[in-house]
C-alpha cells in the first residue's frame, strides 16, 4: 500500500498504548476494546509505514528496530493532534462552565456528594454534570473527549492520563449463611461460590484479579446478577455468596462478613482519571487533589 496514504489516528493510539504497556492485551483493556480490533487496527498501520513496529514472543512484546524509529515520531505527532484538539475547545467555547463527570455504577452516593461539594469551591463556579455509565464506555467517551473526568474502580490502566486514587473502601461478603458478622479470611472465603454481575462496572473486574493475586481458583455462580439488589437477593435463595463494597450494600442491616487478608481488611481503591491535555486541567487537578485529601481513613 502506497506510503502517502493516510495514518488513521486510532491506529496511532494503539500502538502508543503497546509501546507504553508492552501488552497487547494491556493496551486493549486500556482503550475499552477487543485485543483483535487493536491488532487488527495496528496491523493496518504497520501495512501503510511497511513494516512491522512490533515482535511478539513467548517473552512478550518488544519494538522491532523500525519500531524503535518510528513509535517516538508517533508520539509527538499524537501530542500535536491532541493539543490543536484542545486549544480548539478553548478557543471555541471560552465560556464554558461545565464539568462533565462520568461514574462507575460503583461509585457510592456520599463519593458523588463530595464532588458535589467540591466543584462548588472551585475558584471558576462551575456546574456538574454526571453520567453513569459502564466502564468501557466512560474510558471510550474520556478518549474521546465526551468526558472530562471518571470516577472508576483502579481495576485497568489507562496509558497517559493522569490518575488520582480519592477513595478506598472496605470488601464485605454477603452469604446464604450470614448469621454471624465476625471476619472472614480470603483462604475461607476462596471455597465458597460466588454470584457476580456482568464485567461493567469494575467489581467482577476486582473480584477475578484478588483472586488471581493469590493464585486462587474463584467458583462462580453460572448465571449472572443484574444488579446489586439482585446480587443479595440471590444470595437469600442460596445461589451463592457476594463480594460488595461496604457502600454497596442494599442496607446496613444486611448480614454481612468484612473480607480479611491475613487480618487485613480487603479494600477495592477508586480513582479519578483525566486528562493533562483538558482546557480544565488545572480545575480537574484541583477536584481530584480534594475528593483524594477528604477521603475516609
Amino acid at each position: 500500500m502506497a506510503m502517502n496514504d493516510r495514518l488513521n489516528p486510532e491506529g496511532l493510539r494503539y500502538a502508543q498504548a503497546v509501546a507504553e504497556t508492552k501488552s497487547f492485551s494491556a493496551a486493549a483493556r486500556a482503550y475499552g476494546v477487543t485485543q483483535p480490533a487493536l491488532s487488527n487496527g495496528i496491523a493496518k498501520l504497520e501495512e501503510r509505514l511497511g513494516d512491522r513496529l512490533f515482535d511478539r514472543s513467548p517473552r512478550g512484546v518488544t519494538q522491532t528496530a523500525f519500531g524503535a524509529r518510528i513509535l517516538p515520531l508517533i508520539e509527538h505527532a499524537l501530542v500535536a493532534l491532541d493539543a490543536v484538539a484542545a486549544e480548539a475547545r478553548r478557543l471555541t467555547d471560552p465560556g464554558e462552565q461545565k464539568i462533565r463527570m462520568g461514574l462507575s455504577p460503583l461509585i457510592g452516593s456520599h463519593l458523588v456528594a463530595r464532588a458535589f461539594s467540591m466543584v462548588c469551591e472551585l475558584p471558576a463556579p462551575r456546574d456538574l454534570v454526571l453520567r453513569e455509565a459502564n466502564m468501557q464506555d466512560l474510558r471510550e467517551c474520556l478518549v474521546a473527549g465526551e468526558l472530562d473526568i471518571i470516577l472508576i474502580p483502579a481495576v485497568a490502566a489507562m496509558p497517559r492520563f493522569e490518575h488520582r486514587v480519592i477513595d478506598v473502601e472496605p470488601i464485605v461478603v454477603v452469604s446464604p449463611e450470614s448469621a454471624e458478622d465476625a471476619p472472614l479470611e480470603l483462604e475461607e472465603a476462596g471455597k465458597e461460590q460466588f454470584i457476580l454481575v456482568p464485567d461493567a462496572c469494575g467489581l467482577t473486574t476486582f473480584t477475578t484479579q484478588l483472586f488471581q493475586a493469590h493464585e486462587m481458583p474463584l467458583h462462580t455462580y453460572a448465571g449472572e446478577a443484574a444488579s446489586y439488589q439482585v446480587l443479595q437477593d440471590w444470595t437469600k435463595l442460596g445461589l451463592g455468596s457476594a463480594m460488595v463494597p461496604r457502600s454497596r450494600l442494599t442496607s446496613p442491616d444486611v448480614p454481612h462478613r468484612p473480607l480479611m487478608d491475613q487480618g487485613r481488611e480487603v479494600q477495592i481503591s477508586f480513582e479519578a482519571v483525566w486528562s493533562a491535555d483538558s482546557p480544565l486541567n488545572a480545575d480537574l487537578r484541583r477536584l481530584a487533589d480534594s475528593l483524594a485529601a477528604a477521603r475516609q481513613p
